[in-house]
């Protein structure tokens, strides 16, 4: 069939870039968490939505309050990469967290969802927290002073 066409390998060029002219190239996409968190937090409903609906929506909830069981967190995070001045370096697309406050009974009584612009605004304390356990005792603080004299000597 091919060698009845004179120029048979411009024809197989032209049928290959009308099947590829469809394609479409998609960015490489990486999530972590909960995969559309936002259309799902929609679903919880205040006052209403309990701790068992919360599982069945969600699944378990990725981290819980330190202090009281009560504080559910669930957090979206969708990476991509970059385009060529970023050079291929992973870029955060999404950043999405969704914190719940339950009552005593199970009962939803707060839902806050914030976006990747909203995290950013959150300011932090800037005091550091001081604890017994890093601190010296005064034997490793003695030992350490005299470390730090018998090697200036040698310099």
């Amino acid at each position: 069939m091919f060698r009845e066409f004179k120029n048979h390998k411009l024809i197989c060029f032209i049928i290959l870039l009308i099947s590829l002219n469809g394609c479409q190239f998609q960015d490489t996409i990486k999530t972590h968490g909960i995969i559309y968190l936002e259309n799902r937090s929609k679903t919880l409903i205040v006052n209403k939505t309990n701790k068992n609906d919360v599982v069945k929506i969600m699944g378990q909830p990725q981290i819980t309050s330190f202090d009281d069981d009560d504080m559910w967190i669930y957090a979206e995070r969708v990476l991509t990469k970059g385009k060529f001045h970023k050079l291929g370096r992973n870029i955060l697309k999404e950043n999405n967290v969704l914190a719940l406050r339950f009552d005593k009974y199970g009962v939803l009584i707060e839902k806050k969802f914030f976006t990747k612009s909203e995290i950013n605004k959150i300011s932090f304390l800037k005091k550091n927290t001081e604890n017994d356990i890093t601190k010296k005792s005064f034997v490793a603080s003695f030992l350490e002073s005299i470390r730090q004299k018998m090697y200036e000597n040698k310099k």
